[in-house]
Parts: C-alpha cells; sequence; structure tokens
C-alpha cells in the first residue's frame, strides 16, 4: 500500500525531487500548484496534506480519508489548529530545519551592529581616506563585558544561547514556558520578568512563537525599562515587536540600535515612519537599524530540510503511528483512526 500525500500548494518551482525522496516506498505525493487545482477526488482520497497554508473549511469538508497536516515550516499561527483539532486530523510542523541558520542570523545581525560592519563599509564608500576612522564604532563593546538576553529558550533560543556564550558573554534569559532546571543545563541564568531582562541586557534577542499573547509583546512598557543603550534583535516574528513603539523607543535613544529580520507586515510597508525614516537614512536613524527581508532561515540546507522533513513526518505517522511535532493535541478528541 502506498500513501497519498498532497501538496496542495506547492510553493517551490523545481522538478520537486526532494518531496518525491520523501515519499521513499510507501507514499506517493501529488502535487498542485493552488488549492482550486485540487479535484474533488484528491480531497476525498488523500491520507496525508503537506502545505504552508491552511486549508478552507470549504475543502477540508471534502476530507473523509485524510490523517495529518503537516505544515513544513515552524511557524503555524495561520493554521486553524482547533478546527482540525476537531475532525480528529493532527497538526504537526517541521520545527528544526532551520534552527542553526536563525541561531547564527541573530549573532550576526548583533555583530553588524557591535563591530560596526555596515557603519564603517557605508562611511568609508563615501571618502575612503577621509573617513578611515578605526577608533569609531558607535555600538561596539567588548562581548565579554556585556549581558546578553534572550526571549524565549526553545531550539533557537538554545542554540543562540551557546553562541553568546562561546564569544563569553553573559547569557540570561526569560521564557516563562521553560521547565526549571533548563538553565543549569547550558550554563546561563534565567529571570523571571521581560522588564527585569531588558533592564540588565545588553542585547536582547527575540526567539519566541507569534500568538494573540505575544503579539506586540515587546512594546512602550518593556522599551521603557530597558538598559541605556540597549540593542535588539528580532529573527522570531514580526507582530511580536509593536513596530510604533520602536520607533519611538529609537527616536528618543531609549533603544541604541535594531536589527530586524522579520516584520508585521512583509514586505516591508514603505510608509511605515520607522521604514520610511530607515529608507531616507535620516539622520537619527542611520546606521541604528538593520533589516533583512525574513531570510534568517534559508540555507540550501535548511530548505531541503524544510521540504524533505514535510513528507516524512506524514509518512511516519501514516506508517507507524508515530506522531511528531504535533501542535493542536489539546484540541484533538478521539484522534481519527488509521
Amino acid at each position: 500500500m502506498r500513501y497519498r500525500v498532497l501538496y496542495p500548494a506547492m510553493r517551490w518551482p523545481d522538478d520537486r525531487e526532494i518531496e518525491i525522496a520523501s515519499m521513499g516506498d510507501l507514499g506517493q505525493a501529488e502535487f498542485c500548484d493552488a488549492l482550486d487545482e485540487v479535484t474533488e477526488e484528491q480531497w476525498a482520497s488523500c491520507d496525508a496534506i503537506v502545505s504552508v497554508l491552511d486549508i478552507p473549511e470549504a475543502y477540508r469538508a471534502q476530507m473523509g480519508n485524510c490523517k495529518i497536516f503537516v505544515s513544513p515550516k515552524v511557524g503555524f499561527d495561520n493554521i486553524d489548529v482547533a478546527s482540525w483539532g476537531q475532525i480528529g486530523v493532527p497538526v504537526c510542523n517541521v520545527p528544526d530545519y532551520g534552527t542553526l541558520e536563525v541561531a547564527d542570523h541573530a549573532i550576526a545581525l548583533m555583530l553588524a551592529l557591535m563591530k560596526g560592519i555596515t557603519f564603517h563599509t557605508r562611511e568609508l564608500k563615501k571618502d575612503p581616506k577621509g573617513l578611515w576612522r578605526p577608533a569609531l564604532n558607535p555600538f561596539g563593546r567588548r562581548l565579554s563585558a556585556s549581558v546578553f538576553g534572550i526571549v524565549g529558550l526553545g531550539r533557537i533560543g538554545t542554540a543562540t544561547a551557546l553562541r553568546a556564550k562561546a564569544f563569553g558573554m553573559d547569557v540570561v534569559f526569560y521564557d516563562p514556558y521553560v521547565s526549571n532546571g533548563s538553565d543549569l543545563a547550558i550554563g546561563v541564568r534565567r529571570v523571571h520578568s521581560l522588564t527585569e531582562l531588558f533592564g540588565i541586557s545588553d542585547v536582547v534577542s527575540l526567539h519566541l512563537p507569534l500568538s494573540p499573547e505575544t503579539e506586540r509583546l515587546i512594546g512602550a512598557e518593556v522599551f521603557a525599562a530597558s538598559k541605556t543603550g540597549l540593542i535588539l534583535i528580532n529573527t522570531a516574528r514580526g507582530p511580536i515587536v509593536d513596530l510604533d513603539a520602536l520607533h519611538d523607543a529609537l527616536k528618543a535613544e531609549q533603544i541604541r540600535a535594531v536589527g530586524l529580520d522579520v516584520l508585521p507586515e512583509e514586505p516591508a510597508d514603505p510608509e511605515h515612519p520607522l521604514i520610511k525614516a530607515w529608507a531616507a537614512d535620516e539622520d537619527w536613524i542611520d546606521h541604528r537599524l538593520l533589516i533583512t527581508p525574513h531570510s534568517a532561515f534559508f540555507t540550501p540546507e535548511s530548505v531541503y530540510d524544510m521540504r524533505f522533513k514535510g513528507g516524512e513526518v506524514a509518512l511516519t505517522y501514516l506508517s507507524e503511528g508515530r506522531l511528531q511535532n504535533c501542535v493542536n493535541e489539546f484540541f484533538l478528541g478521539t484522534r481519527r483512526a488509521l
């Protein structure tokens, strides 16, 4: 028996060999470029669905055989996990494909700011001789004399903590959902509030999921409690940071500099005051904000893992009954029998 695994909105334009390889001898991958291209027979007969998009109720109602839904990425805030749970279908993600890449990127943004990489490059372009100023580093300080704060000590937060420790930084974290002893296991310190973390840190890196609880969690109150000269790094989810409050905190110099790989609206809203000032190189923000295009996760290796592991998670459940990375277990009643 070969299980039918449906990819109803395939995002990768190439020959799809990675997804086919993930099936092995157990599965048959079926691809459609858009939801409206899927036939009624495919909806009704598929054993699993792998998709970065949620499936609207009109299509979901046609599924009499689907046993698992896999979102081949970390975030699942765009998936109605409760509705899938109500029909007995587990929703799983792929949380490990970009762990190392995102941790690397967070550290890279910090280093680019603290070591003046982009600052010196841009200044030297203006006047390679006259602006040769090796003693000028506007945000720099010795890393081993700095406190590195982390919000969210999950997979990526832990990987980032270990990298910061390798530079000799004093690593502190805030995460009310991590069990006691996690700090001892990797040699970091724990605090019990966001304001405490921001108040003692020279750098804060965000590594928490987006949810109603975390949306705009990092806002005016947190910024007001921040240590003078703090550098903020966000490679998690854009809406976690209140962009209006960040604009005000930067302009008031409550926050010294920022590195963002994610924004509340992507691509960036060119009319937002922060983005507008950054794009225009206004004096008050020049060199203080780095933006990358949600690219922290991207390497050829991470893309391969994302694409392969999506199918692998589905096939493991279908063939072995072993559920990995289930994110809607709370909503599952009596799980649909395999």
